[in-house]
């Protein structure tokens, strides 16, 4: 119990007032493809109750789906993503 206090102690008790946006915004995606999988990992977030990225825009009511949150922040370029570089292919392998 005494290092539970004590690693508590140690990290600071700071309280983020909002969500942490990334710097610079990522990269446009291109990729339909993409941006449906870095989409449905968002939503994954917000679902889970991550805190929405953006504002609603005067007059215009904000989406209530985490798909649609998750979309939109995608497209604002809210969201970081990382493409993992491709793995040469193997030669089959034959008996």
């Amino acid at each position: 119990m005494d290092e539970a206090n004590d690693l508590a102690e140690a990290q600071p008790a700071e309280q983020v007032d909002g969500p942490l946006i990334p710097s610079e915004p990522a990269p446009p995606i291109h990729s339909r493809f993409l941006f449906v999988d870095v989409a449905a990992l968002r939503a994954k977030q917000l679902r889970r109750g991550a805190r929405v990225r953006f504002d609603a825009e005067p007059g215009v009511p904000p989406p209530h789906k985490p798909e649609r949150v998750a979309m939109e922040e995608v497209r604002r370029g809210l969201v970081s993503y990382d493409v993992p570089p491709l793995k040469p292919n193997r030669p089959e392998e034959r008996a």
